[in-house]
């Protein structure tokens, strides 16, 4: 029987940041993509554009497109007449004006040439051909002129800046076909334990647990934008393990474990690792609760982290170790997510040296914020994320809060 095994020391959570950070650098991968598929992608290059925008002076109402001068005293008592020449609509050959003469156009037609204003259609009556304008309008009115809204070359997106839905309508509209983005990194994800029950379509079958941990990490991977190699469960056998790390090392650009790395004689995550790669782990314990039995370690360039496997020890190892490595490879300062302040609803002890992640509930009172502790413990107690508003990080310079103080707290769901 193998024997328990003890954390040689716990490293603090600021020092085990500073070691991923310094170990895995920068994340270089680039990749091209057409512009309709670059939402919440991140840029490798300026995005400037290709042409203006608008292409062309074009109508910004629908009316009636003239030469501005001939209805310098037009009135509704005295309007203007012009022989209606023809129609222009968006996307159709422009006409030309000549004296006397007018275009019914439409919204985003180009102007026909000769025009030099738009009169609006309620500013307008029609009698046979003839098009009666009761208003003068200024040279350019109703006109939205080429480039007005962006200029051939001129950068619309920076480097470095996440694409919305808006900057796409602006690539696609300035003829941008495709851009250079950050790659999207690869992360294998292997859950390690014989107690684990894989299929979800089934009832769990007696003395046996679900595997409901990596499914979680692998949506707050996907939440990321980060691709997923999925490799599964495997049972509590070193080889095996062993086999299944190696394996992720060579096709991913990060690797995460889930389970086996605590203080039992069945977590052998630590070990298959040195077996797999050649190298021991980092660290193994992180001074955080909950998520004290994490780790990390680096293979050939392949940063490896073994996270619990218990789901709020695992979120917490992964919010904290992970997804700050992960956000600087996108490209990205910090995950959207919103922060408020709150003041605690009664006093919460802390163990000195260790970062707390708090779970609390939310509520308001008399326009402020109110963070309630959640009673219950236990880096197992999943509903103790469900039943949660938002976490506060508590530093690990603290003895204890007091009731009344503020923290910020990073909210899980929306609260009004």
């Amino acid at each position: 029987m193998r024997k328990m095994r003890g954390f040689e020391r716990l490293i603090k959570l600021s020092d085990a940041q500073k070691i991923i950070m310094e170990k895995c650098g920068d994340f270089f991968g680039v990749e091209k993509v057409t512009s309709d598929q670059a939402s919440g992608r991140v840029l490798a290059e300026d995005a400037k554009a290709v042409t203006d925008v608008p292409p062309f002076d074009r109508s910004a109402v629908d009316g009636y497109a003239i030469r501005s001068g001939e209805s310098f005293s037009a009135s509704s008592t005295n309007p203007a007449v012009f022989i209606l020449k023809g129609s222009a609509e968006a996307g159709s050959a422009k006409g030309r004006i000549e004296a006397g003469e007018c275009y019914e156009i439409f919204t985003g037609a180009e102007i026909p040439e000769g025009g030099d204003a738009v009169v609006m259609a309620e500013d307008c009556s029609m009698e046979g051909m003839k098009i009666l304008v009761k208003r003068a309008v200024p040279k350019g009115a109703n006109i939205s002129f080429r480039g007005e809204d962006i200029k051939e070359g001129e950068v619309m997106v920076r480097k470095g800046e996440t694409l919305r839905p808006w900057h796409i309508a602006a690539l696609i509209a300035s003829n941008v076909k495709s851009v250079e983005v950050r790659r999207l990194p690869s992360v294998g994800v292997i859950s390690t334990g014989s107690e684990l029950d894989a299929d979800s379509n089934e009832r769990v079958k007696a003395g046996r647990i679900a595997d409901s941990t990596r499914p979680m990490i692998i949506g707050m991977l996907k939440e990321l934008g980060c691709a997923v190699v999925d490799a599964g469960i495997v049972g509590d056998d070193l080889c095996l393990i062993s086999d299944k790390i190696g394996s992720l090392v060579k096709q991913a650009d990060m690797v995460i474990t889930i389970g086996g790395t605590s203080l039992g004689a069945r977590d052998l995550v630590p070990e298959a690792f040195e077996a797999a790669t050649g190298e021991r782990l980092i660290f193994h314990g992180v001074s955080i609760k909950p998520g004290k039995p994490a780790g990390f370690g680096m293979a050939g360039g392949v940063p490896l982290f073994t996270l619990p496997g218990y789901p709020v020890s695992a979120l917490v190892g992964f919010e904290a170790l992970v997804q700050p490595l992960l956000l600087r490879w996108l490209g990205r300062e910090q995950f959207e997510r919103r922060r408020i302040r709150a003041s605690l609803s009664r006093r919460v002890p802390i163990t000195p040296g260790v970062t707390h992640f708090l779970r609390v509930t939310i509520k308001e009172r008399d326009g402020e914020y109110i963070a309630h502790p959640i009673a219950i413990t236990g880096s197992g107690l999943i509903s103790s994320i469900t039943k949660a508003d938002g976490i506060a990080i508590i530093n690990d310079d603290l003895e204890g809060i007091d009731e009344g103080e503020e923290i910020e707290v990073q909210l899980l769901r929306r609260i009004n």
